[in-house]
């Protein structure tokens, strides 16, 4: 798996984003954040200010949003830590980017469950759509990448796209997922299979009637 990529801040980083601040919005959300923790310990705040930055960047680019380092050097003062902190923050975290990313971030699991499941099959859909790791595609829709375990084992094999997972995916429905969204459709996350979240294909098997009601099986024991 490839180390996710990085982009200094060139001249061009810097005059594109050395300006950045919240919005009214998310500077109102920063403050509720940052006021859930004890004075002077505002530093814990920064991994969700970190996203709440990625997320405006985001919705400014019509993408799944990055962290320039001048953001990232925001975030640090907004917080009043040094910026190294804050950078290490978001270079120890996935869930951050630092490069630009597509419209739809996919996250491929590759992880051994997964992989004995199918990952590669999940792959194979994504490169016959013109995905390729480590890179966003030409229209700028779609960044893939393979990555560690996301914590849908039972589910596997699946993939995390911006906010939502996809599991129980074959080639045919990890194709018709894609397919969906570059339409601009909404695809249904989670389990592409009858399943109910983690429970068994097709409905439980055992205490069948606690699906649906507080079943008392006290006279039946």
């Amino acid at each position: 798996m490839a180390e996710a990529a990085r982009l200094p801040a060139s001249p061009e980083i810097r005059a594109r984003w050395d300006g950045f601040a919240f919005t009214a919005d998310n500077e109102a959300q920063a403050k509720v954040v940052v006021g859930r923790y004890p004075p002077g310990r505002q530093h814990s705040a920064v991994i969700p200010l970190l996203d709440l930055a990625q997320r405006q960047v985001g919705a400014e680019t019509n993408t799944q949003g990055w962290l320039p380092i001048p953001v990232i050097e925001y975030v640090a003062r907004y917080l009043s830590m040094p910026y190294i902190r804050a950078y290490e923050v978001a270079t120890f975290y996935t869930m951050f980017n630092l490069a630009p990313v597509g419209r739809y971030h996919v996250q491929v699991c590759g992880t051994t469950p997964c992989m004995l499941r199918g990952s590669d099959d999940v792959l194979a859909a994504c490169a016959a759509k013109g995905l390729k790791k480590g890179h966003s595609t030409a229209d700028g829709l779609f960044t893939l990448n393979e990555v560690e375990c996301l914590g849908a084992c039972a589910n596997a094999p699946m993939v995390q796209i911006n906010d939502d997972n996809y599991e129980d995916l074959t080639f045919d429905s990890m194709t018709a997922i894609l397919e969906a969204l570059a339409r601009g459709e909404t695809p249904k996350p989670g389990p592409q299979v009858d399943r109910q979240t983690s429970c068994p294909e097709g409905g439980p098997t055992s205490l069948p009637e606690m699906a649906t009601a507080n079943h008392d099986y006290r006279n039946q024991w």
